[in-house]
């Protein structure tokens, strides 16, 4: 998830003068009034938001900034009644909506308490804690569906998401800036955008090996040699995304020592002058709620798949790569098109290709991890025609970013290649489906 949140980036007065100090930083924090300071330093900003997460903030308080100020937060009932609907009735074909329903304002407000925790950490942590929780909603439905042994389903719906996150969300985000912004080009980092491209590229092979050793019957031991490689590549990618995430993050402290070394300007740097909205324990606290919560109600959205499924006439194939997705990554879809409409073009790059790196690279590793852990056969072989949708929308995304701009036709390019992959799922029997539920 990208790091800046219009919920919560608010600038402090005085931010033009941010290089002069207060003569005194702790007499300025004892004053109730917390608009007081006039300039913040750059090189205390992390200090001044700490000294601000301590600030006389009750559990009242948190409550009614937590569970209050999203509206998405009124779908939240619908996930207590998908459960109401589902002891009483089990009409399958109603638990599965509520329940997903019930879930997009928690995986929104997981991510705004991961970000308020970051402005205690620090620019370095926060990323760091932003990168693994970015998709924690994915991981728990994935780990609950293992759990259940629906293999197949877990395999889609994460390849539901990365098609969704770099056609989808970025065809949107890229359409509405451009008509938004009244610019023929909007232009991000290139430097960004192929390091992330080339990482989807080198999980499109892990996947593809497998399947070619699967549909070629080249295996030197029949069923098992393709389990195995697949945990092998799962272990090398997670090396390599960990490498990734070090890489990033290195990075971004030296541009930051850079920028404080050469007096650059830092005007456009939100995350050093926003300050939480809630205490450090009381993000703490909200995240486990939530990443609780998720977890519940997930029991119940994977337990209903099938049965959505026969009641709906609707392939379960379908359900689980293009519904699942784009319901369930709802308030993500709308940061994102929300950043490129106010020509923040690198945020909302963060949130789709960040988000499918994410996925590519951690979250489908470390699902066979955990399969091999739980004794599940889960494996890196989606099948050849999961594997070719991946791998021509990787190639078709790759090349549209080469060039570092966007503009309203590469949106619409992007929008109209997910309708015909929705629609070939659509129609897809998949004749391996049926040994999982």
């Amino acid at each position: 998830m990208a790091t800046e949140s219009a919920d919560y980036r608010r600038l402090l007065p005085g931010h033009q003068n941010s290089h002069q100090a207060p003569a005194n930083g702790a007499d300025v924090f004892e004053d109730d009034n917390l608009d007081a300071p006039q300039s913040v330093p750059h090189n205390i900003g992390a200090s001044f938001q700490r000294d601000l997460g301590s600030s006389d903030w009750g559990f009242f308080s948190s409550m009614k900034v937590v569970l209050f100020k999203s509206k998405l937060n009124f779908l939240i009932p619908c996930g207590f009644l998908a459960i109401l609907v589902d002891y009483t009735s089990q009409n399958q074909g109603w638990v599965f909506p509520l329940s997903l329903l019930g879930i997009i304002p928690l995986a929104e407000r997981l991510g705004f308490a991961t970000e308020q925790l970051g402005l205690f950490t620090g620019r370095t942590a926060g990323g760091l804690l932003n990168a693994t929780f970015g998709n924690a909603t994915e991981l728990v439905i994935s780990i609950h569906a293992l759990r259940s042994g629906k293999l197949r389903v877990v395999q889609q719906s994460l390849l539901g998401s990365i098609l969704s996150n770099t056609l989808l969300v970025l065809g949107c985000a890229f359409f509405g800036g451009g008509l938004a912004c009244g610019k023929p080009e909007q232009a991000f980092r290139k430097e960004d955008a192929v390091l992330n491209s080339g990482l989807l590229l080198m999980a499109v092979m892990g996947l593809v090996s497998p399947a070619m050793l699967y549909y070629t019957h080249t295996e030197v031991n029949l069923g098992q040699s393709a389990l195995a490689l697949s945990r092998f590549s799962s272990c090398i990618m997670l090396v390599a995304y960990a490498a990734f995430v070090y890489f990033e993050l290195s990075n971004s402290r030296r541009r930051d020592e850079a920028s404080e070394g050469g007096g650059g300007d830092q005007g456009d740097d939100d995350y050093d002058y926003a300050y939480p909205e809630i205490s450090r324990w009381q993000a703490i606290a909200w995240l486990a709620i939530f990443t609780a919560w998720i977890s519940f109600f997930s029991d119940f959205l994977v337990d209903s798949i099938e049965g959505a499924s026969k009641a709906w006439e609707i392939p379960i194939a379908f359900i689980s790569t293009v519904l699942l997705p784009i319901v369930g990554n709802a308030a993500e879809h709308a940061r994102a098109v929300m950043f490129a409409v106010k020509d923040k073009l690198d945020i909302s790059l963060g949130v789709a290709i960040g988000s499918s790196t994410q996925i590519s690279m951690f979250v489908i590793p470390f699902s066979v991890v955990t399969g091999w852990m739980m004794g599940q056969p889960m494996d890196l072989n989606f099948h050849l025609f999961e594997t070719a949708s991946l791998l021509i929308t990787v190639l078709v995304v790759a090349f549209l970013l080469q060039d570092g701009t966007s503009n309203c036709f590469k949106g619409l390019m992007l929008i109209l290649c997910y309708l015909i992959v929705a629609a070939s799922f659509y129609v897809y029997a998949d004749p391996n489906i049926d040994d999982d539920v």
